[in-house]
């Protein structure tokens, strides 16, 4: 989702006060709470989702982290070549790499920042889509509440679309762009 859907200008605040009177006019005081609480509910699931999300992600970190100390405690304790001989004879002495592949403090953050963000973006979209389905589904129960709140969406989407028209006939700017 891109950050400009937060941002804020003339045409979103005519937009929120066109939804908002539509929302009071249209709707039934019973329709209006149950979007609320469809809303509460999709907020929380993705709440509850991210921060589960960024759990198993510092999960996963620390496991990565562990297993790649423990790598490169196995790696220095081998015993490693210190030349090659080649067919002709000609001896090669081989560079120790240990210390390029010792774990560092800019490694161990770099793989808590992005585990972390991963299980933050991942855990927060699963919880949006549980939240939905939840938030539809309780909306869907009463087939005339649903009636009614597509009803008014559609008004709205028509008042939407005729502003829209009305200002790109004078020349404006387009609205929903």
């Amino acid at each position: 989702m891109s950050l400009a859907a937060f941002r804020k200008t003339e045409q979103h605040d005519e937009l929120a006060k066109l939804a908002n009177q539509h929302f009071q006019s249209d709707l039934e005081p019973s329709d209006r709470e149950a979007l609320r609480t469809a809303t509460r509910s999709i907020a929380s699931s993705t709440t509850v989702g991210s921060l589960v999300g960024v759990g198993l992600g510092l999960y996963a970190a620390i496991r990565l982290r562990r297993v790649r100390t423990e790598m490169f405690a196995a790696f220095r304790a081998t015993e490693k070549p210190r030349s090659v001989v080649f067919a002709n004879g000609r001896e090669e002495a081989i560079p120790d790499v240990t210390h390029l592949a010792r774990p560092t403090k800019l490694g161990d953050f770099a793989t808590y920042f992005f585990f972390s963000l991963g299980g933050t973006m991942l855990g927060g979209e699963l919880g949006l889509l549980t939240g939905t389905w939840s938030a539809s589904r309780s909306l869907n129960r009463d087939p005339a509440r649903r009636e009614r709140i597509e009803t008014a969406y559609r008004l709205l989407k028509v008042d939407v679309l005729r502003k829209e028209a009305a200002r790109l006939e004078s020349g404006g700017a387009a609205l929903l762009v």
